[in-house]
């Protein structure tokens, strides 16, 4: 597999997208060392490809990105942050700790880190330059909130995990809300200290009549956490039901209610969605080939039997995973990941008796930390691409964030009732 790492890092530095990449690199390897059986091999990793978009479970993913294509269009955004800034701005921090806020709560919309970024980002970043904070620590701030999106349903990164392993997407929704809050907390309790060690000023209070103004303007986007994370908990909607509940709400939303959106932004969310959509779906298909691949080569049988130990505990197969996924995730998208190392865990996490709700948790969100660590964090390049500034800059207040983050994990591997309390209410238990 050498050579298929050094093509795969080669094209990443050329710039190639990263699903041409991957299928690129699949494709050379088949050529090389598996001349004789290429043109049957080929055809198993287009089936392969075609399986791995093809579960029924995936059917929400284009609804939940299209919801998030149009209230990113519209006004949602806007108002939800106008909403939390009149409560939270005149406090030390309180440009971030509102950027924190409304990256949690626009996450319980979208799902998305990147749709995250684009659309409390491009709002929030401005303000936060104008108060005075340094540009490195705005995209930090940014890059690193929006990770919380991962956590807090609809996540696609949990349903995929769900597709990968067979988990109740339901019940990994459920399992993200606690840890998501712990982590807005503990991101917002640094934004407080940052601000009150470096003096930047802090925004005039906001007088009760533009408190209630705000709340009037922003209350009807909290229907979206209402319609998923409800709808899901009361077991009346299914993750795909919800998906199409949601798609339902932001159409009414943003076109009766707040008359934001032309019929020319309406198709381009539309259009925006298709993209999206295609990208994520060849990400997933590619990495079903791949995982594919390694299993045909059994690979798998040849390097982790050392790794894990004849009879590994439940903690050292935690702890190697999570290693794993955190250090896969900062060079491949984190779907790819997921899709490629969560069958090849799963032997092991099933015979140490993990709960799976707990290790997808834990895959995610070391997913969402990847995703926003160099070298290839993908969340870095969109900043990169969404503000225009350079690499160096945008990671310059990345480790204080990462620290925090790792922090995280390790308190819910030491107290796993973070994730699992929900789940298990849910469930009657």
């Amino acid at each position: 597999m050498m050579m298929f790492g050094i093509s795969l890092l080669i094209m990443l530095l050329l710039g190639f997208p990263f699903m041409v990449t991957l299928l690129g690199s699949l494709i050379l390897y088949i050529a090389v060392y598996m001349p004789d059986f290429a043109p049957k091999m080929l055809v198993t990793m287009v089936q392969q490809v075609i399986a791995g978009v093809t579960p029924p479970a995936l059917v929400c993913v284009p609804m939940f990105i299209l919801s998030a294509s149009i209230i990113t269009s519209g006004e949602s955004a806007t108002r939800l942050i106008r909403m939390i800034k009149v409560f939270v701005g005149h406090l030390p921090g309180g440009l971030p700790i509102t950027t924190n806020a409304s990256c949690t709560l626009f996450g319980a919309v979208s799902g998305s880190t990147q749709a995250t970024v684009a659309a409390i980002g491009g709002t929030m970043r401005p303000m936060l330059l104008e108060a005075g904070y340094k540009s490195s620590f705005t995209l930090g701030l940014i890059i690193n909130s929006s990770d919380i999106a991962f956590l807090i349903p609809p996540s696609i990164g949990f349903i995929v995990y769900g597709v990968a392993t067979s988990t109740s997407i339901g019940m990994l929704f459920l399992a993200g809300i606690l840890p998501g809050l712990m982590i807005l907390v503990m991101f917002s309790i640094y934004c407080y200290v940052y601000s009150k060690v470096t003096h930047v000023g802090t925004l005039p209070r906001a007088s009760m009549a533009e408190r209630i103004d705000a709340v009037k303007g922003g209350l009807p986007v909290m229907g979206f956490p209402v319609i998923i994370v409800g709808g899901i908990y009361t077991g009346i909607l299914s993750p795909t039901e919800a998906a199409a509940a949601a798609v339902f709400y932001a159409l009414i939303l943003e076109i009766i209610v707040f008359r934001s959106l032309t019929r020319e932004r309406i198709i381009d969310a539309f259009l925006q969605t298709g993209v999206i959509t295609g990208v994520v779906f060849i990400l997933v298909g590619a990495g079903q080939a791949f995982s594919f691949l390694i299993g045909f080569l059994q690979l798998p049988d040849q390097l982790l039997p050392p790794l894990f130990g004849t009879d590994p505990s439940m903690l050292r197969v935690i702890t190697i995973v999570v290693v794993v996924y955190f250090v896969a995730c900062m060079f491949v998208d984190p779907i790819v990941a997921i899709f490629i190392l969560s069958p090849v865990f799963q032997p092991y996490v099933v015979g140490a008796g993990v709960d799976p709700i707990l290790l997808g948790t834990l895959v995610t969100l070391q997913a969402a930390i990847g995703s926003a660590t160099p070298p290839f964090g993908c969340d870095i390049f969109t900043a990169q691409l969404i503000f225009r500034r350079p690499y160096l800059e945008v990671i310059g207040h990345a480790l204080p964030f990462l620290l925090i983050l790792i922090l995280a994990t390790v308190l819910l591997i030491t107290f796993p009732q973070i994730a699992l309390f929900l789940p298990n209410l849910a469930m009657g238990g």
